[in-house]
């Protein structure tokens, strides 16, 4: 889980005063500040020591001295939060207990709600404010597979837009204003500055070329009066804006890229299109190098500065699974040959970045069937691999849509040409663990094909939208998800090959552990014998020898434990130490691989380079035989022209040619 989504459990103080109630702590029926049986003695004494820390501040009470464990645990687990502060005890405590229970504040109205106390402030925290002196109407539910339904608005706390979602794994549809889009599906869906943009899709077989706008603050529809369509930024003849669907939305610059599209007289390449929210005008953007062709359900993901594309289904209905790349700074097109085993070609599938390297692509189908393999491309060696999945695979889908929240990939929706899918799953993209968040019931736009996803943050806190879809009806309704922080762990949860010295850390930790409880246990029991002894004997004639003998036996069973124990923590330090090197050992490693690929690539340029040299030396001695042919063919030739220039008359009178030249 990463840190981000564990603090915006506390958007509002207001939520740690429901969780201690819901707990039993701080003015509920458990007044005694003992955690109610629901949660395990760990996590109670946990909670007990949260709460504390929250109201009270550090732990300055002595030690007690009674024999009762339990007391002393409690004394512990305060004691050992030292100087946290009193925010992150709230944020620790809502987060263990929606860990232990991730549907209790949906119960919360059962206990009667407190004025709220800002611990940090020591003042009352104000009311909430209520739009035009109303209270927000309440929500509709989702039913669940099991037939319940959750109520999605809060009585006691009135928030505005997203904020009023207050169940987490559960699809609910919130009351929305203003008039609804066209229903729908195949369309495109992107945020900019809290705005959820609509454009597109499909209706009845009818392409569409409308803008929509959802402004999450407001939860209100309006369209968008674009103006007319200028053929580029350089040139502003306008055209019509053509409807398509089946294309990708992208916000790129507070301004909304749309990608390829199905549309009714296809282009030989694929196009992209601009929109700018301050102007409302679609610009058609001039792009370079050879572009795609043109296609439809494709995927687009946005790395960086670039856009990488995949797949998808031409104009002639020819699936396709070639890659291509978009610079979004110099606007040119890049064809990709990566290597390794591609997907296989597919349309309607859906994909996914992690830490800006790995590009993720899931399920699709082609004209028969439907898939759920998943396949990595690594964006530096350009190479594709086929990873071992692990969890709750999936079932094989289409038409589903996901979106990325951390490290965690929430995939929504599709169909495997006999129904829609009901899960909504989620991968952890570190461990590619599969896990199932939720499963609604019945024909709803969540068990569609073509269906949006997005993600928005509202107050620090993640929200899923999902739009429209078709499953033998086309939906134009909304509903949103917030997803806890146990649905997050649950793929966290599975174990994955470590280390052996990580495994080791954590027997030794788990044995420190039971250790201390074996301990405590003896201990207790053994008082309780006594105490039993005590009370059977009606004239408490048992000798205070035998006692101070029991006593003395705990105390040497006591430092045989604690010598134990402080063994187990020494070599738990130890493993510590081994697997820091070991982390070290890893990076050398990893550096060493990069300098052996880089000494290879040395190598390779220098045998080139050999190979060059001999060619010279070659060419060199070549060179020096014809320029000592020449010269003895130019000597030939000047010793052949000296002996004929005397002629006949120099023979005659005797002079040889060399000397009547002197002469002369």
């Amino acid at each position: 889980m990463s840190l981000a989504r564990a603090s915006s459990s506390l958007a509002y103080p207001e939520r740690f005063h429901a969780a201690a109630l819901y707990a039993g702590f701080g003015g509920s029926p458990n007044s005694s500040g003992n955690p109610i049986s629901k949660f395990s003695n760990e996590s109670a004494l946990l909670l007990y020591g949260l709460y504390q820390q929250a109201t009270i501040g550090p732990c300055n009470v002595p030690k007690p001295r009674s024999w009762s464990p339990v007391e002393q645990n409690k004394w512990t687990s305060w004691h050992g939060l030292a100087n946290m502060a009193s925010t992150e005890a709230m944020r620790l405590f809502v987060k263990i207990l929606e860990e232990e229970d991730p549907a209790w504040y949906s119960r919360v109205p059962e206990f009667v709600i407190e004025p709220v106390v800002d611990v940090e402030m020591n003042n009352p925290k104000p009311e909430p404010q209520m739009a035009n002196g109303n209270h927000y109407p309440e929500t509709k539910t989702i039913s669940t597979e099991n037939g319940s339904t959750l109520e999605t608005q809060d009585k006691d706390v009135v928030l505005e837009g997203l904020g009023s979602v207050g169940v987490y794994d559960q699809w609910v549809s919130p009351s929305i204003s203003g008039q609804r889009p066209k229903a729908r599906y195949e369309h495109g869906a992107a945020i900019v500055q809290d705005k959820m943009y609509i454009f597109g899709g499909n209706h009845n077989g009818r392409y569409l070329n409308d803008l929509q706008v959802l402004d999450f603050r407001s939860l209100a529809w309006s369209k968008v009066e674009v103006k007319l369509v200028t053929e580029s930024l350089d040139s502003p003849s306008p055209v019509p804006l053509v409807p398509c669907a089946g294309h990708s939305l992208i916000p790129w610059e507070n301004n909304l890229l749309s990608i390829a599209g199905h549309t009714k007289d296809p282009s030989e390449s694929v196009s992209v299109k601009t929109f700018d929210p301050q102007t409302s005008t679609w610009s058609t953007l001039k792009t370079y190098g050879k572009a795609p062709v043109s296609r439809g359900g494709q995927s687009v993901t946005l790395v960086g500065t670039s856009l990488v594309m995949f797949g998808g289904e031409d104009a002639k209905r020819a699936l396709l699974n070639d890659l291509h790349i978009l610079d979004l700074e110099t606007m040119t097109w890049d064809d990709i040959d990566a290597v390794g085993v591609p997907p296989s070609p597919r349309s309607d599938h859906a994909a996914a970045v992690h830490a800006e390297r790995y590009l993720l692509i899931f399920g699709g189908g082609s004209h028969a069937a439907c898939f759920n393999d998943l396949h990595v491309l690594d964006l530096q060696t350009m190479e594709w691999s086929r990873p071992t999945q692990q969890g709750e695979i999936p079932s094989p889908r289409a038409g589903h849509a996901g979106v990325t929240v951390g490290e965690n990939w929430f995939i929504a929706g599709g169909g495997d040409n006999k129904s829609g899918v009901s899960e909504t799953v989620v991968l952890n993209m570190s461990t590619l663990v599969w896990s199932v968040v939720t499963t609604v019931q019945g024909r709803v736009p969540l068990a569609s094909e073509g269906l949006s996803l997005v993600v928005s943050s509202y107050n620090g806190e993640d929200i899923l939208v999902s739009f429209g879809g078709y499953n033998g009806r086309y939906s134009n309704e909304v509903n949103v998800l917030k997803p806890s922080h146990h649905s997050t762990l649950q793929s966290n949860m599975i174990e994955r090959p470590v280390p052996d010295s990580v495994a080791a850390l954590h027997n030794v930790t788990s044995a420190a552990r039971d250790v201390e409880s074996e301990f405590e246990l003896v201990q207790e029991g053994k008082i309780r014998e006594i105490v039993m002894d005590n009370d059977s004997d009606p004239m408490n004639m048992k000798s205070e020898k035998t006692g101070e003998a029991i006593v003395a036996s705990l105390k040497a069973e006591k430092e045989e434990l604690e010598a134990a124990l402080a063994r187990e923590q020494l070599q738990s330090l130890q493993l510590k130490q081994d697997l820091v090197e070991y982390d070290e050992l890893q990076s050398v490693r990893s550096q060493l691989a990069s300098e052996q690929s880089r000494c290879f690539k040395l190598e390779v340029d220098v045998a080139e380079l050999r190979q060059k040299l001999q060619t010279m030396e070659t060419l060199q001695k070549e060179l020096e035989l014809l320029q000592r042919q020449k010269a003895a063919s130019e000597q030939a030739a000047l010793n052949a022209k000296q002996k004929s220039s005397g002629g006949v008359w120099g023979w005659l009178a005797g002079s040889p040619p060399n000397q009547k030249e002197d002469d002369a």
